[in-house]
């Protein structure tokens, strides 16, 4: 990216879950208008980290109001981890996997789409169109000073990736080859969607705030020397205290991801992050904080420096039927 397009100035915005209204907000308060019925800045873009469905009251309306940012050049949408789904729950699985879909229809499955299913319900070409569109988001953007991916950027997956799809948009057999488990293509969008992970130990579960029952839980990918099971996780459910405590081993400890201090900046979404909107250290930033669940939609207004600035933090508030 050359120097010219970096001058423009970019914001990034965290995950939208379905809140166009509370969308809108955000953008006018960042000078943004409505052209052409397209939200447009006379200088800046805007940069989306994906997770645009899903839960929220509005979610076709922001999935237009971002598609038509994306297509008139007003913006660049990267994938989340809920488009990935939905892409995966309306693709056949190859003949040859267990599997009717990518994503297959279970219960539990239907819990995360069904919103988004419902409020299409009228407008099933709509839909096949978004999917489309879904596939042709990219997993990451690299600008050089700075970095988007949906949970996590991880290099050793990143490089090859990028070999084979420089500009990290991936093609139907990438898509196919994520049913096996096992496959580059399945670890690549477990990690750069979803992040990374630890079991919790001694076979037990947690029932987090969303209503899921899980035996992993969410992981810091920047911590330098962790000693307990406390020091890495990152999600907005508490480990028990027993759990918290509970020492790493050397083994754990070497498997634990590092996003260096001196990497360029990186902006991630996912995480469901509680409080004032500020830096987890100078150089990342996560920008979900619950729009969908009553919590605030952040974007942050970056502007050619090299660390990430507090003040450059913005966001509004979400009211109930947002």
């Amino acid at each position: 990216m050359d120097s010219v397009e970096l001058a423009r100035g970019y914001d990034i915005i965290g995950d939208v879950h379905g809140c166009a209204h509370t969308l809108e907000r955000l953008l006018e308060q960042m000078g943004y208008r409505r052209l052409n019925g397209v939200w447009q800045h006379p200088r800046r873009q805007a940069l989306f980290l994906g997770d645009i469905i899903d839960r929220g009251p509005r979610i076709r309306e922001a999935l237009h109001l971002v598609r038509d940012m994306v297509e008139a050049g007003q913006a660049h949408c990267i994938m989340g981890n809920h488009e990935f789904n939905a892409l995966c729950w309306e693709t056949p699985a190859p003949a040859d996997s267990q599997r009717t879909y990518l994503r297959e229809h279970t219960e539990r499955h239907h819990r995360l789409i069904g919103d988004t299913l419902t409020q299409f319900d009228a407008w099933p070409q709509e839909w096949r169109e978004f999917v489309d569109w879904f596939a042709e988001l990219p997993l990451f953007l690299d600008m050089g000073p700075f970095r988007l991916v949906h949970a996590c950027w991880d290099s050793s997956l990143i490089e090859p990736l990028r070999a084979q799809y420089p500009d990290g948009r991936i093609d139907q057999d990438f898509l196919l080859a994520s049913a096996d488990w096992s496959s580059f293509a399945a670890q690549t969008f477990d990690r750069l969607l979803r992040g990374t992970d630890m079991r919790l130990p001694h076979g037990i579960t947690m029932t987090g705030k969303d209503g899921f029952t899980r035996a992993f839980f969410r992981t810091k990918f920047w911590e330098e020397s962790p000693q307990t099971y406390g020091d890495v996780v990152f999600q907005p459910d508490a480990l028990p205290e027993p759990v918290a405590q509970k020492p790493l081993t050397e083994q754990q400890k070497e498997a634990l991801m590092l996003y260096r201090p001196h990497d360029p900046l990186l902006f991630v979404g996912h995480y469901w992050q509680q409080g004032r909107p500020q830096p987890i250290r100078p150089n990342l930033a996560c920008l979900d904080y619950s729009a969908v669940k009553y919590g605030k939609l952040v974007a942050y207004r970056w502007s050619g420096e090299r660390q990430l600035e507090r003040d450059h933090f913005v966001w509004v508030e979400v009211p109930r039927m947002s």
